[in-house]
């Protein structure tokens, strides 16, 4: 296999700037050294949002309808190089490039395109009154906007972040997971060819605490924060916020639960928590780690579960047949296998992985770890109540329909959950019930953009998409208007 080298940059201001010590990025398949990025400090954080914070000026002002016309450019150079951006997803992250190639790019660009025209047709609202006055509601740009992504689906974390921020109006500072910073520099690079104004985006690598991340989320010039991330991040990036009063938006952690009803078809069952459980390693907050299964279908619904987990290709993400990839670090490898082997001190049985797979080189040398599944577990297990953050899932049976919500909603998260069953009044009572933003009824992460998304309890604060996103992303004013 040939082996690409990227050499990444800063983006600051409309320019490509090196500055600043490197660090290595790696190949999770072989853990080789595949490119290298430079760590931005006090300068250069400072540097970006000041150019931010001079070109919000002419952007905000900018009708929406021109903004759009560059965002849309934008959007169709990401949709032309479809292929290159595929292929540098899996660079980056691990993912198998069919993940990649079954209309994920066409998502990344959907992010740009949806709010562009958001924008321009979205109204507002006016209130006449009784002795003649009217109000009438004006939304504005806040300002410079710092977006902090993660490592799991860094190029659609990052326009889902950069289509409403750019499209109302607002200046970006992004900076991405150290761990994947090739996509987000690519984008750049198709945002500065598609014509979108020096310092209007504006791209820094490097690290968290004590770092890039830690410099921009403190920076007074800053108004806004959108992150999404692992929930202690959170609260660090939120008391950095605090004294300037920035406003904040959090998708943190996830714990899903994936009930499944003794109704239902078990082959489509199987199929959809295939994909909530091992869609790109499970490293996906909106997983469905925790198997609920309704007892008279549990022992079925386990074996077929068992036989078509066992079947999924593990190895070369770039094999078009290979349905599981490598995990994103080697720490991230030891992190999720130490949860494994805490699931067996606990009383738990491993019945299926638990192992990385025996690979040829040099994928010997990757991160890898067989699809895994856990039994015999109890609702307060640690594997049942953190978030592993990898192919690992937990199936449990349950009696009554109570008795699954109660265990669905006894963990700290609360971002998403998936409810299989044919009866339209218990899906009607399971979405009311359940504590968790996004409620999926017999599928798994179906996007619509405009609903909104986010999660309760520890699994974030706030919401986005649609008119969500607008909220966060402006500032609204009321003009009351005299008859005189």
């Amino acid at each position: 296999m040939d082996y690409p080298f990227f050499h990444v940059s800063h983006y600051i201001n409309g320019q490509f700037i090196d500055r600043g010590p490197r660090f290595d990025i790696y190949y999770p398949a072989t853990n080789y050294v595949i490119g290298s990025a430079p760590e931005a400090g006090a300068e250069e954080v400072d540097a970006a949002v000041q150019a931010a914070v001079r070109a919000f000026g002419e952007w905000s002002r900018r009708p929406s309808a021109e903004r759009r016309v560059l965002l849309k450019r934008f959007a169709q150079l990401i949709r032309d190089h479809e292929a290159e951006l595929a292929a540098i997803e899996t660079w980056d992250v691990g993912r198998p490039i069919a993940e990649n190639k079954a209309g994920y790019i066409a998502r990344i660009a959907a992010n740009i395109e949806f709010f562009a025209d958001f924008a321009v047709t979205h109204g507002s609202e006016a209130y006449p009154m009784d002795n003649g006055y009217i109000n009438y509601v004006l939304r504005q740009p806040v300002g410079v906007a710092a977006l902090i992504t993660p490592w799991n689906i860094p190029m659609l974390q990052a326009t889902w972040k950069m289509g409403p921020a750019l499209a109302f109006g607002n200046t970006v500072v992004l900076k991405p997971a150290e761990l994947t910073p090739i996509g987000t520099w690519r984008l750049a690079q198709l945002a500065h060819a598609a014509g979108i104004p020096p310092g209007v985006i504006n791209v820094i690598h490097g690290f968290g605490p004590d770092s890039a991340g830690a410099l921009l989320t403190k920076h007074p010039d800053v108004k806004l924060i959108s992150f999404t991330g692992e929930t202690t991040t959170g609260t660090i990036i939120m008391a950095a916020a605090a004294p300037t009063l920035k406003r904040v938006s959090f998708e943190l952690g996830g714990k899903g639960a994936n009930i499944i009803f003794a109704d239902v078809d078990l082959e489509r069952a199987v199929s959809i928590s295939l994909r909530s459980s091992f869609f790109n390693q499970g490293e996906f907050c909106l997983a469905g780690p925790r198997i609920l299964v309704q007892r008279p279908v549990y022992e079925a619904f386990l074996s077929h579960f068992r036989q078509a987990a066992a079947q999924l290709k593990i190895g070369n993400p770039f094999d078009p047949d290979v349905r599981v990839g490598a995990l994103i670090s080697r720490e991230h490898f030891t992190r999720v296998s130490n949860y494994i082997d805490l699931a067996g001190t606990d009383g738990a049985s491993v019945i299926l992985g638990g192992a990385p797979p025996v690979l040829p080189e040099p994928f010997a040398q990757g991160n890898f770890l067989q699809p895994t599944i856990i039994i015999d577990v109890k609702p307060d297990d640690r594997v049942c109540q953190e978030e592993i953050f990898g192919p690992v899932v937990t199936v449990a049976p349950f009696d009554e329909e109570e008795e699954a919500v109660a265990i669905a909603n006894g963990v700290s998260y609360g971002l998403s959950a998936v409810v299989q069953t044919r009866d339209v009044g218990r899906a009607v009572r399971l979405g009311s019930a359940l504590e968790a933003g996004t409620i999926w009824v017999n599928d798994f992460f179906v996007r619509d953009l405009r609903v909104p998304f986010g999660g309760m309890k520890q699994s974030g604060i706030g919401r986005e998409g649609g008119h969500y996103s607008l909220e966060f992303y402006t500032e609204v004013k009321t003009i009351c208007l005299s008859n005189q």
